[in-house]
C-alpha cells in the first residue's frame, strides 16, 4: 500500500490523576486523504472492567494483540506489568507477531503502560501517555490540563482528545472514555 492509501487513524490517551485512571480514544479511520469511518471503537475493557486497553494501528493486528494480552493478563492474575512484559517478550521473539503493526496502551487503577512491537513496555513519568496520529497534541493538552486545572482524569482525557480532534486531521471528536 503506498503512502496515499495507507490507513491512518486514532488518537488514544491515558491519564492517571487522584487515584483514577482514564483512557480514551477517538473514532476516526482515514484512508489516504479521506475519512472512511467516524465511530470506530478503539478502547476496550478487560478483566471484568479492571483493565482498560486502547490501540492504534491496524485493527486486525490490534485485535490479535488484544487477545494475546488478555491471555497473558489471565495467566498473571490481572497484573498488567507482568502481563505486559511477557507479552513484549513474545511480541519481540515471535516471527509472526513482529510483523504486526499496532501499538497499545494498557491501564489499571495503579499503572499506565505503552506496549510497542519492538518490545517496548513504557510507563510514563507523569501519568500521561498517548499513541496514534494526534498523540502529540493530546499529550500536550493533557499535561497542561493536569498542571493548570482541577479537572478529573476523565475530563482531562475528553478535553485533550477534543483539542487533538480540532487540530489533527486524522483525529475526530467522536470520543469514548473509560476509567478505573
Amino acid at each position: 500500500m503506498n503512502d496515499d492509501q495507507r490507513i491512518r487513524s486514532t488518537t488514544i490517551l491515558a491519564v492517571r490523576k487522584d487515584g483514577r485512571t482514564a483512557i480514551g480514544g477517538d473514532g476516526q479511520v482515514t484512508l489516504g486523504n479521506m475519512m472512511i469511518k467516524a465511530g470506530a471503537r478503539k478502547v476496550r475493557s478487560l478483566a471484568d472492567g479492571k483493565v482498560k486497553v486502547g490501540f492504534a494501528g491496524s485493527a486486525a493486528d490490534a485485535f490479535a494483540l488484544l487477545e494475546r494480552f488478555e491471555k497473558k493478563l489471565s495467566e498473571h492474575s490481572n497484573n498488567i506489568l507482568r502481563a505486559a512484559i511477557e507479552m513484549a517478550k513474545e511480541w519481540r521473539t515471535d516471527r509472526a507477531l513482529r510483523r504486526l503493526e499496532s501499538t497499545m496502551i494498557v491501564a489499571d487503577k495503579d499503572k499506565i503502560l505503552l506496549l510497542g512491537g519492538s518490545g517496548d513496555v513504557i510507563e510514563p513519568d507523569d501519568d500521561v501517555i498517548s499513541i496514534g496520529s494526534g498523540s502529540g497534541y493530546a499529550t500536550a493538552a493533557a499535561r497542561a490540563l493536569m498542571k493548570h486545572s482541577n479537572l478529573t482524569a476523565e475530563e482531562i482525557v475528553k478535553e485533550s482528545l477534543t483539542i487533538a480532534g480540532d487540530i489533527c486531521i486524522y483525529t475526530n471528536t467522536d470520543i469514548v472514555v473509560e476509567s478505573v
